[in-house]
């Protein structure tokens, strides 16, 4: 964990709170996943530009990813780039 050091800790705000209800609300993840509509929202109200992860069921899923975009372009904010780690890097060969 000491690489993590110095990286700073996003705050989860209403916003962000009111925007992971709407994915789920309207269907987009179950409720069971809440946790991680709450880190797409997040990194979306704090403008992340990348959005690294290893969760294909929820979060890097191509299928899923354009509506979340859509439901983020009604708050007025854009859905950040949403990969897995191995994606941004390419294939190391």
């Amino acid at each position: 964990m000491a690489i993590l050091e110095g990286v700073p800790l996003l705050e989860v705000t209403d916003e962000a709170q009111r925007l992971a209800v709407t994915i789920v609300q309207e269907g987009l993840l179950p409720e069971t996943a809440y946790p991680d509509a709450l880190h797409i929202a997040t990194a979306t109200v704090h403008q992340v530009e990348y959005l690294l992860t290893w969760n294909c069921t929820h979060i890097a899923n191509a299928e899923m990813l354009p509506r979340i975009a859509l439901i983020c372009d009604r708050f007025g904010l854009a859905l950040p780039y949403i990969c897995t780690p191995e994606e941004l890097l390419g294939d190391p060969q």
